[in-house]
């Protein structure tokens, strides 16, 4: 028996699933789930010595690879004065400084410790300025676990196919509308429909968690315009996209600036963290300063700010984004050729070092596009392509992620792994 299988036999009888997220048990995909034993730069090797080209990159959080040495440094040096302290430090000023720097609709940044405590934080705040108690997300967009969130999400409640979650209350359930993305009419229609009822409307603006999908030339601009009109807030769920698709987010690439923002995975360079910020006059209705109750003990944590800090200064070097973004097209690029090869319906796309790929003749604007796809197939190129030491997600329903570490050597062995990859599940 491999070490892999017995550690999940022994997870599955202490950890519900054997695992601590529902993605990571690799059901959709079939076989055990990864056992990682240790990682570095863009490969991972799990517990049975096997090694992969890692593309999952902890699910977007770690924008210059794992384990990179200024990174490393940045915690251990934060470690030696201490782990937690419930108290304001200097370091979280300092992230906070850089954020606000950098993000355009931030004026000032609260930290938490996940985005999906990020994500629920922003909505209350939105409700508790407009007075209004309605919400607007996206079929198929997962803005984490929270109540409000579990109503037409994807990501992992798209692959395990629960188009909601038991345990959500049917009345709050109801303060929750969904509209297709990229569908502005709809939008359009909904408001009209729950005039003066809608507190915000919340999008990712790059789809991340239903596969990768890019908003329409100008969608989120009418939203914008939208949100506006309609006297509601506009929330950016930039958890995945802030500062992987650019330096200043997707609002900063596109141009168009919400209200508030949600961040989380890259500002802690890996570790645990979440923040959501916007406006002065919205941010300072949070308490103390102001009436909306949100606190959390380690929100802020040393050792995560200190991470977040030396990520940060990485990604500010000069080019940075301008390579990572070259070599993800080099990948995706490479990637639509092999399919075309292969004779496979395939669609992909990218922005920054943010990818994704359907196996669907396209155009893919929707979540119900999306779930068109060609499950099975993936689940065969997923297999082929594991055996060839490539690491994707476990889902036809998420996004994947390059890293500083991906050099052009390892983007180019892994176009031709992949190649070899969707040929052999092709044929299968």
């Amino acid at each position: 028996m491999s070490k892999s299988r017995e550690l999940f036999e022994r997870a599955q009888k202490v950890l519900p699933g054997g695992v601590n997220s529902p993605v990571r048990a690799f059901r959709a995909v079939g076989g055990d789930p990864v056992m990682a034993c240790e990682a570095h730069g863009a490969t991972l090797t799990d517990v049975d010595g096997v090694v992969y080209t890692d593309y999952l990159m902890s699910w977007g959080a770690l924008l210059h690879g794992h384990d990179h040495p200024d990174v490393r440094r940045a915690i251990q040096q934060a470690l030696e004065r201490g782990t937690s302290y419930g108290l304001t430090s200097p370091a979280e000023i300092e992230l906070a400084e850089r954020i606000v720097r950098l993000v355009p609709s931030i004026d000032v940044v609260r930290f938490v410790v996940s985005g999906t405590e990020a994500t629920m934080s922003a909505v209350r705040l939105a409700r508790a300025a407009t007075g209004r108690d309605l919400l607007i997300k996206f079929d198929g967009a997962y803005h984490g676990h929270a109540d409000s969130f579990l109503v037409a999400a994807g990501s992992g409640v798209a692959t395990f196919g629960l188009p909601n979650s038991p345990g959500v209350p049917a009345d709050l359930a109801k303060l929750t509308l969904i509209c297709p993305f990229n569908d502005a009419d709809a939008v359009r229609d909904t408001l009209g429909r729950h005039a003066g009822k809608v507190a915000a409307i919340i999008v990712e603006p790059y789809f991340g968690n239903a596969g990768f999908i890019p908003p329409a030339d100008g969608f989120l601009a009418v939203l914008r315009s939208l949100a506006d009109e309609a006297g509601a807030l506009l929330i950016f769920d930039e958890v995945i996209t802030g500062f992987r698709v650019h330096a200043g987010g997707a609002q900063a690439l596109t141009g168009v600036t919400p209200d508030l923002t949600t961040l989380g995975k890259i500002i802690g360079g890996g570790l645990p963290v979440g923040a959501y910020g916007g406006r002065r006059d919205l941010m300072e209705r949070v308490a103390p300063h102001g009436d909306v109750y949100q606190a959390g003990t380690l929100a802020g944590n040393p050792i995560s700010m200190a991470a977040g800090i030396a990520g940060l200064e990485l990604a500010g070097r000069p080019g940075f984004y301008d390579t990572l973004e070259r070599r993800t097209r080099t990948l995706v690029e490479g990637l639509t050729a092999a399919a075309e090869v292969a004779g496979v319906p395939f669609t992909a796309a990218h922005e920054g070092s943010l990818f994704g790929f359907f196996f669907h003749a396209g155009p893919v604007r929707n979540y119900a596009e999306a779930k068109q796809c060609d499950v099975k197939l993936f689940t065969r190129f997923h297999a082929a392509a594991r055996s060839r030491g490539v690491l994707l997600a476990p889902s036809a329903f998420e996004a994947a992620f390059l890293s500083a570490a991906h050099t052009d050597a390892i983007v180019a062995d892994t176009v031709e792994k992949l190649a070899d990859a969707l040929a052999a599940a092709a044929r299968a």
